[in-house]
C-alpha cells in the first residue's frame, strides 16, 4: 500500500506523527509513504524508515514571490512531482489553509480531519474524506487516531506517561565534521517565540554548574542572530561551543549521543524526545498536554503562575501571565544533577 502524507511544518510537529506511521507499519506491513514537506524540513520524514520518497515545497519562499516561482517553473515543477506517483491514499496531516491549498492541487481524494476538528475550518474543504478526531488531547495521539480510523485498525491505547514508540532511530546519522568533546550536554537555548526564552543570565550560570560536573556544553544554533545568543551564552566558558548551523541530520546525531539535554519549547526538544536522550524541557506559553515533548526520559518543567497582591486590588488576587524567567536554575539543576550522575549507554 503507498500513502502520501501531506505534513509542511514544523519540525516537533513532523516528528509527532512518527508514531501514527510506526502503527500503521505493525498493523499493514507492505504499507510505506511519501512525504510532502517544507524544504526546510526536508531531512526530517526521511528520519522513519518506512518513508521512501520526500516531496519538498518552498511555499514560504513562493509567498513572497509567487509570480517568480511560476514564471521560473519553480511551482509548475512542484505540482507535477506531486502528482506524478498514484497512491492508494493521500491524508492531510496538517490541516490548516496552507496543507489544504497542497491538499487541493494533489489530483484524487485526500483524507483529512473535518471542520469541527481541522487546526483551521476552511482547510477541511479540500478533503473528500472527513474523520472526527477530538482536538483536546496530544498531537501525537490525533494523528495515531486518525490514522487508525483512516486504514481500520484499533485506536491505539492513550500515552502513558507521554511515552510513544517513534520507529526511528537518530543515533544512525554520521556526526558532523568537527571535534567533539567525550560528554557533553546539549544547551537549545534558541526558540521562534522570545516567550519561549530562558534568560541569557540563567543559561550562564547553568552552564557554569554543568561545567563544574565536567562535562562539555554545545549550543546549537539555526541562524545568525541563534549564534550570536550562543556566543553570548559560552563567552568565558572553556567547554561552551557555540555550534555553527548544520544539517539537521547532523544535529540528530549530536543530540542522540549527548548525556542530557536541557530545551527551550521548540523543534530540537522534540529532536531530544526522538532520541530518547534525558532531557528536560522549560515551558512557559505552550500547553504541554496537547504538544509536549513525549517519549522516554522526558522531564516538562512548567513555568508556574504568579499573582499580583497590589494595593490597588486587596480583594482578588490577579494572576499574572506565566514567563520563562520564572523557572529558576535552581528548578533545573535539581532534575539535571541526577542525570549526569547516572552512567548513559548511547554513546
Amino acid at each position: 500500500m503507498r500513502v502520501l502524507i501531506i505534513k509542511l511544518t514544523s519540525m516537533g510537529d513532523l516528528m509527532h506523527a512518527f508514531p501514527a506511521l510506526t502503527d500503521a507499519v505493525k498493523h499493514i506491513p507492505d504499507i510505506s509513504f511519501d512525504w510532502v514537506v517544507d524544504e526546510n524540513f526536508a531531512e526530517v520524514p526521511k528520519w522513519h524508515p518506512s518513508v521512501n520518497k520526500v516531496i519538498p515545497t518552498a511555499h514560504r519562499r513562493w509567498k513572497k514571490k509567487l509570480y517568480q516561482a511560476y514564471k521560473n517553473g519553480e511551482f509548475s515543477q512542484f505540482y507535477h512531482q506531486l502528482n506524478a506517483s498514484d497512491y492508494d491514499v493521500v491524508i492531510d496531516l496538517q490541516s490548516n489553509l496552507k496543507s489544504a491549498f497542497v491538499s487541493w492541487l494533489r489530483k484524487g481524494d485526500v483524507h483529512g480531519y473535518d471542520k469541527n476538528t481541522c487546526r483551521e475550518k476552511p482547510a477541511y474543504w479540500a478533503y473528500r474524506h472527513h474523520y472526527t478526531i477530538p482536538l483536546r488531547q496530544h498531537a501525537i495521539e490525533r494523528q495515531r487516531s486518525l490514522f487508525s480510523k483512516i486504514f481500520n485498525y484499533d485506536a491505539p491505547k492513550p500515552l502513558e506517561n507521554f511515552e510513544c514508540d517513534y520507529g526511528v532511530n537518530l543515533s544512525s546519522h554520521p556526526l558532523p565534521v568537527m571535534t567533539m568533546p567525550e560528554r557533553y550536554v546539549v544547551c537549545v537555548h534558541n526558540a521562534s517565540w522570545p516567550t519561549k526564552l530562558w534568560p541569557l543570565s540563567a543559561w550562564r550560570e547553568l552552564i557554569t554548574r554543568i561545567a563544574a560536573q565536567g562535562f562539555s556544553i554545545l549550543l546549537p544554533c539555526g541562524s545568525d542572530n541563534e549564534y550570536q545568543r550562543a556566543q553570548e551564552i559560552a563567552d568565558g566558558f572553556s567547554g561552551a561551543i557555540a555550534l555553527p548551523k548544520m544539517r539537521l541530520n547532523e544535529m540528530a546525531a549530536i543530540m542522540s549521543n549527548a548525556q542530557a539535554a536541557v530545551c527551550s519549547d521548540t523543534g530540537l526538544a522534540h529532536m531530544a524526545a526522538v532520541a530518547s536522550i534525558p532531557a528536560i524541557t522549560l515551558y512557559a506559553v505552550t500547553d504541554t498536554l496537547l504538544i509536549g515533548t513525549a517519549g522516554k526520559n522526558q522531564q516538562h518543567l512548567i513555568a508556574k503562575n504568579k499573582t499580583n497582591n497590589s494595593k490597588k486590588n486587596k480583594v482578588e488576587k490577579s494572576q499574572v501571565t506565566p514567563a520563562m524567567s520564572d523557572i529558576s536554575v535552581d528548578d533545573v539543576w535539581q532534575r539535571l544533577l541526577p542525570i549526569l550522575n547516572t552512567p548513559v549507554n548511547n554513546h
